[in-house]
């Protein structure tokens, strides 16, 4: 997801200054994808730079207030309707870490695996955690709830890993 998107869909909801949208970005996303205000800024200036956004009246504290365009809402629901395709997200470093892991001389695969499980499990419990004091609402539930999937994925995934490992032995 780009950032420009995200901040298109909270304005979509009305008029919202810098720092409203950076603190509405980070608790719509469970805070699991904190923002600099200056990338909110920047981001900002592309989007009224390209027709997304106009800037209006500032603040009684002198902070500008913007608003979705015509074409910010056309350009938001164009996102909103094209599906995320896998080449499309970044490469995942976990499976390039094992695949060299494999090809490396030297290399305890099967320490790797263990390691990375462990910091794995942390994970998962870090995250069930943050879903039991989550307060946000719906927003924060589905991301901490697909980040808790992904977590669990992986687990099944490293247990793969290690069935094949003994497979190969």
């Amino acid at each position: 997801m780009s950032i420009r998107h995200g901040l298109l869909a909270l304005l979509s909801r009305g008029p919202r200054h810098g720092y409203q949208l950076r603190v509405e970005f980070e608790a719509s996303t469970g805070a699991t994808w904190p923002l600099n205000i200056g990338q909110v800024y920047t981001t900002l200036s592309r989007m009224e730079r390209d027709g997304l956004v106009k800037p209006g009246e500032s603040d009684e504290q002198g902070r500008v207030v913007y608003t979705i365009t015509a074409a910010g809402r056309a350009e938001m629901m164009r996102w909103f309707s094209t599906p995320v395709v896998q080449s499309d997200r970044p490469r995942d470093e976990l499976v390039i870490k094992l695949a060299m892991a494999v090809a490396a001389k030297e290399v305890n695969v099967a320490e790797v695996v263990r390691k990375q499980r462990t910091a794995t499990m942390r994970a998962l419990q870090q995250l069930t955690r943050a879903k039991r004091a989550a307060t946000e609402g719906t927003a924060q539930r589905l991301v901490l709830d697909s980040m808790i999937f992904q977590t669990e994925a992986e687990q099944r995934w490293l247990d793969h890993c290690e069935a094949v490992l003994k497979e190969e032995r």
